[in-house]
């Protein structure tokens, strides 16, 4: 798997000669490591096969199949959101069950490669109220609670970045870590920024990445350098929506109709597109840039907006950096009323591009219940980026047996 060479640092171009797939240094305990990473088709010879746990609408689904994986089994308990998945594929391995119910007939999947998933998030949030009691909070463990009943060879949790940093969680890292390591899993967390893996919005989630059985003292290097190498710059929201057409048009239903007015009282902040200077929580998106974290709270006031006039350049400057600067330097004095018809709300179809679902992807349930769907799913090309970098480490540890 996994060509080590200990030396004196240097510079790794030196091994350029003789380099297969990356080279990379490591430095630990003041002595240096030349890595050597023999890299095996990201899709093995054989189908592997998945198990898809807090599913969503499929979000992570689609990346890990798009990445080769065959997903044998999936679990959701919002029924539209089982009911968009299920309508989206041609076998239908949904159940739509509380997980507790469905655990005792998960032991026929033994043998499956992976069973991956995202436990909802809401008591470890920033944005929720963090509250370690929060019943959905122990979701995490009956997770692993299906990965002691399969035993894949491996296994992608994904969170909200606060679980893997915040000093506040610092003891359930620890515990989810300790059982994961329990049941003969190699466990490390990843913080992924969406953006760095072809998806225009600036999410940040953490990824526990688990594989059984590993003795590898390099294996949250080599892990770190295999994302790394799945890296893929993101489109500027401008270039990504563009050809979707104006919010109203056939191939761009307008589904948010949620005013957006001014607040009498802002918080300002140094950039355009934080603090709170228009009412209700959805903040205004920056075209030539990525979108925030687009929350599932979205639907109403709390759905982010864009210039369209700006969008479709038939204006020179967004809306929003003027108004801005006018609250700033004080020619501008908030008062409340609606703002100019060139900002409006993302559509459902926006939404769900900037979350790397495919155009075609059929939502189900009202249009409160598809932003939600949306806003919840693990982005599309992010989850396949982690499903690729994991599947190279498994081929990895193959060619190495």
């Amino acid at each position: 798997m996994l060509a080590v060479s200990e030396s004196p640092q240097k510079d790794t171009s030196q091994c350029e000669g003789e380099r297969i797939g990356l080279v990379f240094f490591i430095q630990e305990n003041n002595r240096g490591f030349f890595v050597q990473l023999i890299i095996v088709g990201e899709n093995m010879a054989n189908k592997l096969t998945g198990v898809s746990l807090f599913t969503g609408a499929g979000g992570m689904d689609i990346g890990f199949e798009n990445a080769g994986i065959e997903v044998v089994f999936a679990n959701e308990l919002m029924q539209e959101a089982a009911a968009t998945y299920s309508n989206n594929r041609l076998t239908d391995v949904m159940v739509n069950d509380d997980i507790n119910n469905v655990m005792d007939s998960l032991g026929k999947f033994q043998g499956v490669d992976f069973v991956f998933g995202g436990p909802p998030c809401q008591g470890f949030s920033v944005a929720g109220k963090m509250n370690p009691d929060d019943k959905r909070s122990k979701l995490i463990f009956t997770f692993l609670d299906v990965v002691e009943k399969i035993r894949p060879q491996a296994f992608v949790m994904e969170n909200v970045k606060a679980l893997g940093v915040l000093g506040k969680w610092e003891l359930v890292r620890k515990k989810y870590l300790e059982r994961a390591n329990s049941l003969g899993y190699t466990c490390v967390p990843f913080i992924l920024n969406a953006t760095e893996y072809g998806v225009s919005q600036k999410r940040e989630r953490v990824f526990f990445i688990g594989v059984k059985d590993n003795s590898d003292p390099f294996f949250e290097y080599v892990m770190k350098e295999l994302l790394i190498h799945q890296k893929n710059s993101a489109p500027i929201i401008r270039d990504l929506l563009h050809s979707l057409g104006r919010a109203g048009t056939e191939y761009n239903p307008d589904t948010c109709t949620a005013k957006i007015t001014f607040a009498t009282r802002p918080i300002m902040r140094k950039s355009p597109y934080a603090g709170m200077y228009f009412n209700g929580q959805g903040r205004p998106i920056d075209v030539d840039s990525y979108a925030n974290t687009l929350p599932a709270s979205m639907g109403g006031n709390k759905t982010p907006f864009v210039d369209e006039d700006y969008l479709y350049g038939e204006a020179s400057s967004d809306w929003v950096v003027n108004y801005h600067k006018g609250l700033l330097d004080g020619t501008i004095i908030p008062e409340f009323k609606e703002a100019p018809e060139r900002l409006r709300r993302i559509t459902i179809k926006e939404a769900s591009r900037i979350q790397s679902f495919p155009d075609d992807y059929i939502f189900c349930g009202n249009k409160g219940m598809v932003y939600t769907q949306i806003g919840n799913a693990v982005p599309c090309k992010m989850a396949e980026a982690v499903a690729k970098a994991v599947l190279t480490y498994l081929g990895m540890e193959r060619s190495s047996a």
